[in-house]
């Protein structure tokens, strides 16, 4: 694969073409035979005045708050989380203390209470 190097000198003389409005980013492409279809582009934004080429975007009303909202939410959950993991470590960690106390193996008294006590989830549903 043959990688084509463009001098600034180069780049600089299509953005004047495009952001003069001779000439639009894809006709400039075509001219000087550029095989990437967004190089021109990318050129326009990097080297431009930043008239031609500007991303806009246009939000409504309730959407202006919406990328706030989706962080903070994401950061609760975060928190939510880690919260669980500390109770799983701590609860393990009293299991751990307790087999010792009581003189007692962990696997031995995992197998002695594999069954435990009944969950919401193990329950069969009353349809």
């Amino acid at each position: 694969m043959e990688v084509i190097r463009y001098s600034k000198a180069f780049k600089m003389q299509c953005v004047r073409e495009v952001e003069s409005g001779k000439s639009c980013a894809s006709t400039v492409q075509r001219k000087y035979k550029i095989k990437g279809t967004a190089t021109v582009m990318r050129w326009v934004r990097q080297f431009g005045s930043g008239r031609y080429g500007k991303i806009i975007r246009v939000e409504k009303a309730h959407e202006v708050n919406e990328a706030g909202r989706v962080r903070s939410e994401l950061r609760r959950l975060k928190e939510a989380l880690a919260d669980a993991y500390m109770e799983l470590a701590l609860e393990r960690a009293f299991l751990a203390v307790a087999c010792e106390e009581l003189d007692q193996g962990l696997e031995d008294f995992k197998k002695k209470h594999a069954g435990g006590r009944p969950t919401r989830r193990s329950r069969p549903s009353r349809s």
